[in-house]
């Protein structure tokens, strides 16, 4: 796997390049697949991608194998026992920041029938491709990132910024951005 080409930033090593070739821009429809990335984007707002996904077991066993109904119901003993909790990140913000997410997803699944027709309604249900040619062509926000970044905050959802949402529409495949002479591109 080592000699197919892919997009330069997963060749640190094989963590990463098992992430690009088996989930990074893979287009995710499942709102128990989607929390999970949400939530993990969350936590990743500030630190690098990498640091997540060494720790991405950790916090599957810490909140509840990303289960947003059990977590929409933590109270103040989650929240130490996660604060105790040295497999994820420590940050008293985003902890509490993903039990208002569990909260606000769930809101957004009553108004819209599933949190995936609410995000994918964004892209019209289907992936935009970026025809990103190299990776310095690959921005860190866009308009349609700000736009739903705006929208879920106005529903509650915390550590939602465009960058944050951006990333995580890359994660889910909502944009393609593997470069050109990436083989995952097509």
């Amino acid at each position: 796997m080592k000699n197919k080409v892919r997009c330069s930033w997963c060749e640190k090593d094989d963590l990463y390049r098992d992430y690009h070739d088996n989930e990074w821009g893979n287009p995710v429809y499942d709102d128990d697949k989607l929390f999970e990335f949400l939530v993990l984007e969350t936590f990743q707002a500030g630190l690098s991608w990498y640091t997540i996904l060494k720790k991405r077991d950790n916090f599957r066993k810490a909140f509840d194998n990303f289960d947003y109904k059990k977590v929409a119901k933590y109270g103040d003993k989650e929240v130490e026992e996660l604060m105790q909790d040295a497999g994820i990140i420590r940050n008293g913000l985003k902890i509490k920041g993903t039990i208002a997410n569990a909260i606000a997803f769930m809101e957004v699944q009553k108004e819209f029938g599933s949190f995936s027709k609410y995000i994918w309604g964004f892209t019209g249900g289907k992936p935009i491709d970026n025809n990103v040619k190299k990776m310095s062509d690959v921005k860190a926000t866009t308009p349609l990132s700000d736009e739903i970044s705006k929208d879920l905050k106005k529903r509650g959802f915390k550590f939602v910024g465009s960058t944050v949402v951006y990333a995580h529409m890359q994660a889910t495949g909502m944009v393609n951005d593997h470069v050109a002479e990436c083989w995952k591109k097509n």
